[in-house]
């Protein structure tokens, strides 16, 4: 069929067409807007779950359902080498301009962006190497003595505080998106929590909506205890059959085609229901498929192209990323893999058994671990087991080797 008119939408991020499977997360985000908006208590949202399951779409959906609603919001993705300081003052920023307040609350307005630059600018530095660090593009000058003590928790407190309290007054509130939030450092992500908790007592109008890879519970867990109580979990898994045939038909059906019953099925055996795997399968099927419906024949000539693409640019690009020595851990891992199964689509394996299967002591085998740990390769759920984070990765090493 026409390549041009080619529906499908497999990307890092990237919303696809229809946003199958994901209707009681919206719902249930849409409920906490208006909660906050009307003072009523509520928890900040953490979505977690494996690569390619949809949390930065989803987290794009959210971030559209607050704007719709008046609110300011902004988005950032956390890095292990960065600061949360700056990335969140940005984000804040951001979401301070999108509440648009104007006569007497733009007074207001200019004290909180004066506290916020006085928050930026604390680690910053003077001079030249201030320039260099950050651009902020606030035109009125830091607030002394607010927000930059330069103890982030004394300081994310009260920076919260003063915009959440500017969102109240204007009547709607703030809402902050913050991707790979696992990656966020120890004592940034314990300021947050804590800056959470004090927001959450006041009831003031400004939740915190992250997403991150499937162990980021225990990451919050082990910053503040009280963290299991200070959000509300939501697991992002692959999408059931009947989602993920929505996700191939909806799209086909806007441009006049249709796959048939055999073709969906054929799909989602091989994506398992994995949405970036429904996207990258079904753009390669269209795309072979001589005309409407796409049928299973079509799935089955497009498969090797698909998984050729994916061991490229989804497993391969993460591969080349390891070490010789973490790469033999990985093999390892595929090679001692339990098969997956609907009660348990993310096998994890034990440490003991990696180091059996190479014939060394576990202790020999931490730092290749803990490099795989901090690239986000791999990711330790409970104590002595360890799991992909990216489905069907060791499928993908047991077949390259």
């Amino acid at each position: 069929m026409d390549p041009v008119r080619n529906p499908y939408a497999p990307g890092a991020g990237q919303r696809p067409p229809e946003l199958a499977g994901r209707d009681g997360e919206l719902q249930a985000f849409d409920v906490v807007l208006e909660r906050v908006s009307r003072g009523r208590p509520e928890r900040s949202l953490v979505l977690t779950g494996l690569r390619g399951v949809g949390k930065t779409v989803l987290l794009g959906a959210l971030r559209s359902a607050a704007v719709r609603r008046g609110w300011g919001t902004g988005k950032l993705e956390a890095r292990p080498d960065a600061s949360l300081r700056r990335q969140l003052s940005a984000a804040l920023h951001l979401a301070v301009r999108e509440l648009g307040v104007e006569g007497v609350a733009a007074r207001e307005r200019d004290h909180v962006l004066g506290v916020l630059r006085a928050f930026a600018e604390r680690d910053a530095g003077t001079g030249a190497r201030l320039r260099d660090r950050w651009q902020p593009g606030i035109d009125v000058p830091a607030v002394p003595g607010r927000a930059d003590s330069g103890d982030i928790e004394i300081d994310l407190v009260e920076l919260l505080r003063d915009v959440a309290g500017l969102a109240a007054d204007t009547g709607r509130g703030v809402a902050v998106f913050l991707d790979e939030m696992q990656d966020v450092g120890p004592d940034d992500v314990s300021a947050l929590c804590a800056a959470c908790h004090e927001l959450s007592q006041e009831r003031l109008p400004l939740v915190v909506v992250g997403a991150g890879l499937p162990h980021l519970p225990s990451v919050l867990s082990a910053s503040k205890s009280y963290s299991e109580r200070l959000f509300r979990y939501a697991r992002i898994d692959r999408l059931d059959r009947a989602a993920a045939d929505l996700a191939l038909q909806v799209p086909a059906k806007d441009e006049d085609a249709a796959w048939t019953e055999e073709a969906l099925a054929a799909m989602y055996e091989a994506t398992a229901g994995y949405p970036y795997f429904v996207q990258a399968y079904g753009k390669v099927a269209w795309d072979v498929a001589p005309t409407s419906p796409v049928t299973a024949d079509d799935v089955r000539v497009a498969a090797p192209e698909a998984d050729r693409e994916l061991a490229v640019g989804f497993f391969g690009s993460r591969y080349e990323r390891a070490t010789p020595g973490e790469r033999e851990y990985l093999r390892a891992m595929a090679d001692v893999e339990e098969p997956a199964t609907d009660a348990d689509p993310v096998p994890s394996v034990p440490t003991s058994a990696v180091a059996q299967h190479l014939g060394r002591k576990p202790q020999s085998l931490s730092p290749a671990r803990d490099a795989l740990l901090k690239k986000g390769l791999v990711f330790s759920a409970e104590r002595g087991r360890i799991a992909f984070t990216v489905p069907h990765f060791g499928r993908y090493l047991r077949g390259q080797a």
